[in-house]
């Protein structure tokens, strides 16, 4: 790590603790020189615990860690990730048709294209009608089948969109479903009102091994042949987002239909590939994906070319950095208000806390700072009825505010004074304030508050937030939040000098359950070994077979 730098940051910790919001805010030049534009995209960091100062060493940091040779790096194909020797190029697959991007001196460009023009061509075939069913009826109904990042990130763009006037026309009389957890009654509920004859099934799945994937992609497909009568069903019901084309033919998948993606992209930041466009394609049509891709890209070149003190990604990375590793906050709350964001926050935790969830440098040596934070979230204002009391009044947890000027779904009523909107976006504005300025026992005397409640209603401040405005919850615009929110996830790992693009965390758990599962599988068939398995484990599994 630059230590130095970090020492200088590391110095202004005490300064900033002692330092209240309500003094920092009362400086409208500071306050000024947080406010930030990307285009049409507001950033309002000024209720963050930081001075000109911190800023200045917090971006001496980020240039000490080399953040702008790994962001070079990492656009230009080299293997960033170094533990699986890998690119991390999850952004050429938003990038324009005429872009160069090699690796190994090729350029992945054409090829993202050519997969791209495949999925459109086969898309197009779907929702047209002219592609039919084992049946000869139309495929309507899309159920999907993936889980981590082969689900979170679609099923997020797809609520955000489902209420956008355009994209929900485009997917008018279609359906898209999810099925991702290998729990029957997961698979019970997705399949529940479909119909077989008009039902197309995704199986997405890179190496088609993927355990709860495959389990839930043979349940459906058990399904699909007993409703249909017959195997030859298959090919027409059943596409896939894979790489491991043996297997998919095995299952009974047309080679045609099925759709590749690359080993540099990493699952959390996949999206942007087959495993996002081609079912947000078929419920929303390409264009719309489109779109979004063209959002995405519109924040590479942002992140890529604004000056680092202007550089939204950068701003917000540095930012949590500050507040976990400086001044000790363990978790950070994503607040979108906007109910089309309601899928947005599983996908960040995934994103981030899967990510930056390290404990060591790329070297292996232990970082020596806190890395990481625990990430929540819910549309406001439900969160308000939920957890915002503890944030107010009980721990302090960092912010970070996301909202929009015109809402998907205007609504006035006659006689309201204000619009139904408008009601919303009152508490987007009125939070951040009320978590950093707070109500003090003097200012509660002066309402007339009665002595015995004024400790009750007392509110101490001083809780950092951040605002991100955008114009509305579209296609654009949510390709560029996501891209935002990935930008800032890899600048916090490159400050730390933690590899953001493995997960060797998810490994040990998924081994040991193997272990688990051949016991079960012996113990009823009238066998079963737990020899293995701490005595504690034992005991559960003898209560689970009572």
């Amino acid at each position: 790590m630059a230590s130095a730098a970090w020492s200088e940051v590391m110095g202004q910790a005490p300064k900033m603790k002692a330092a209240h919001l309500r003094t920092l805010l009362a400086d409208q030049a500071r306050n000024d020189s947080m406010f930030v534009n990307s285009g049409q995209m507001v950033l309002d960091y000024c209720r963050q615990k930081v001075d000109k100062e911190t800023m200045s060493k917090l971006l001496a940091l980020a240039e000490k860690a080399g953040v702008e040779q790994k962001k070079q790096k990492m656009f230009s194909g080299e293997r960033i990730n170094e533990t699986e020797g890998r690119p991390v190029l999850h952004v050429a697959l938003r990038s324009p048709r005429d872009a160069t991007i090699n690796v190994d001196g090729n350029n992945v460009v054409p090829e993202v294209w050519k997969v791209l023009d495949a999925m459109k061509s086969f898309t197009d075939k779907v929702r047209s009608g002219e592609w039919k069913g084992y049946t000869g009826k139309p495929l309507t109904d899309v159920l999907a089948i993936g889980i981590g990042g082969s689900y979170l990130g679609v099923e997020f763009v797809t609520e955000a969109l489902r209420t956008d006037p355009e994209a929900a026309a485009a997917a008018k009389g279609r359906r898209l479903r999810f099925l991702a957890n290998v729990d029957p009654i997961d698979v019970k509920r997705a399949l529940e009102g479909l119909n077989a004859e008009t039902t197309l099934v995704l199986v997405v799945s890179k190496t088609f091994t993927t355990a709860e994937t495959m389990l839930n992609a043979k349940t459906v497909k058990a399904w699909l042949i007993k409703e249909l009568g017959s195997e030859d069903c298959v090919a027409k019901h059943v596409a896939a987002c894979s790489t491991a084309l043996p297997k998919t033919e095995a299952f009974g998948i047309d080679s045609k239909n099925v759709f590749g993606f690359w080993d540099w992209v990493g699952g959390r930041f996949s999206c942007w590939s087959a495993v996002g466009v081609l079912p947000l394609a078929l419920q929303y049509g390409f264009g719309i994906v489109q779109q979004f891709l063209e959002g995405g890209h519109a924040m590479d070149q942002h992140f890529l070319k604004a000056p680092p003190s202007e550089n939204l990604p950068m701003l917000m990375a540095l930012l949590q950095v500050w507040n976990c590793s400086a001044l000790g906050y363990e978790g950070c709350a994503v607040l979108p208000y906007c109910q089309a964001l309601v899928r947005f926050v599983p996908h960040i935790q995934q994103l981030d806390m899967e990510s930056n969830g390290k404990r060591v440098r790329m070297d292996g040596s232990e970082v020596e700072v806190s890395t990481g934070a625990i990430y929540f979230g819910e549309p406001g204002t439900n969160g308000q009825h939920s957890f915002y009391q503890l944030m107010h009044q009980g721990r302090a947890i960092p912010a970070e505010f996301i909202g929009f000027r015109t809402s998907q779904n205007p609504v006035q009523l006659p006689g309201e004074p204000v619009s139904n909107h408008d009601e919303l976006m009152s508490n987007f504005f009125a939070q951040p304030d009320a978590l950093a300025l707070g109500k003090t026992a003097e200012e509660l005397k002066a309402e007339g508050v009665p002595d015995k409640l004024i400790p009750h209603k007392t509110f101490p401040g001083d809780r950092p937030s951040l605002s991100l405005l955008l114009p509305v919850c579209n296609a654009h615009w949510l390709g560029q939040l996501l891209a935002l929110y990935e930008h800032r996830t890899a600048v916090q790992g490159w400050v730390w000098d933690i590899n953001s693009f493995d997960q060797w965390g998810v490994e040990l758990g998924k081994v040991l359950a193997k272990e688990v599962r051949t016991y079960l599988s012996g113990k009823r068939s009238g066998a079963g070994d737990d020899s293995k398995f701490i005595s504690p484990t034992k005991k559960l599994l003898k209560k689970y077979f009572e």
